[in-house]
């Protein structure tokens, strides 16, 4: 403390808590927003391969089952990632391996996604159809 009765007091940089995240840091929100991304690719896959199989002749929708899987595994893992951030570490297991079921794993994609979705937006950062704007999450 100085003797200074008239000195400014001294100035704080650290950036405010982040609401949602368990460990209230904006790095953590910054994950947050980045595995919404993935997990938004990973929903957009699963609609186009429905479409693809309404679309393709039948010797060819097989082949819609690759993307599909490859997306399930992805979206899983994305979805196990956001919510260790948001819910702890035994709901993301758990939501993880829902994920890996296949119509239920869209259902599971869509209700984290809304979480994220609520969190940015308690925080102040806007949110668009494909996630937020990265730039503006510091």
């Amino acid at each position: 403390m100085s003797d200074n009765p008239y000195e400014a007091p001294p100035l704080t940089t650290t950036a405010p808590a982040a609401i949602g995240v368990l460990s209230g840091t904006r790095e953590d929100l910054r994950s947050v927003a980045k595995y919404q991304k993935g997990i938004l690719v990973c929903i957009l896959v699963y609609l186009i391969a429905v479409v693809g199989q309404f679309v393709l002749p039948p010797e060819l929708r097989a082949l819609v089952g690759i993307p599909v899987l490859i997306a399930g595994i992805v979206g899983a893992v994305f979805v196990f990632l956001l919510a260790i951030k948001v819910y702890g570490t035994g709901l993301g297991i758990v939501l993880g391996i829902l994920s890996l079921i296949p119509c239920i794993g869209l259902i599971v994609l869509l209700i984290v996604n809304q979480k994220a979705t609520s969190i940015l937006k308690q925080n102040g950062i806007q949110v668009g159809l494909l996630g937020a704007n990265l730039s503006a999450v510091h």
